[in-house]
């Protein structure tokens, strides 16, 4: 079974050039905890709530500041052709929840949460789920 087949295609993505305030206000509207950056439909980054949070507030940058300010430039992603298991197996490994969906061109076509590879592959999601909740080692957030 093929990522495209349990991936949405209704992906509510922001600019390099939309204000924190603005990233917030839409990951509130669309109970997101995650969103895609794109430039002309490219995936070029992604923001979480944390990264707001830890990079954004943390270091003092206010509401109107920039999502490239805080935005995570070195994505996981996967393609709208690859193999559901894969998908699982790298989410696991990885420990995410959400991996952004492209195309050959790295255009942004839909994003793809552990719970709907859950549904599509309930025993091997199940494993690939106890993995992303336990703790990492190292966490990845660094205050500048």
């Amino acid at each position: 079974m093929q990522i495209h087949t349990c991936m949405s295609s209704d992906v509510q993505t922001v600019s390099t050039d939309t204000p924190l305030r603005a990233v917030a206000q839409s990951m509130a509207t669309h109970d997101l905890g995650s969103i895609p950056v794109s430039e002309n439909d490219r995936l070029i980054g992604m923001i979480t709530d944390r990264d707001i949070a830890v990079r954004g507030i943390g270091r003092g940058l206010g509401p109107d500041a920039n999502a490239s300010e805080v935005m995570s430039k070195e994505v996981l992603y996967c393609r709208a052709q690859d193999e559901v298991d894969d998908v699982l197996q790298n989410m696991g490994e990885n420990q995410v929840r959400r991996l952004p969906v492209v195309d050959d061109d790295k255009r942004l076509v839909g994003i793809v949460s552990i719970g709907d590879l859950v549904k599509a592959r309930p025993a091997q999601g199940g494993q690939s789920f106890a993995k992303v909740t336990q703790p990492s080692e190292l966490h990845s957030q660094v205050l500048a």
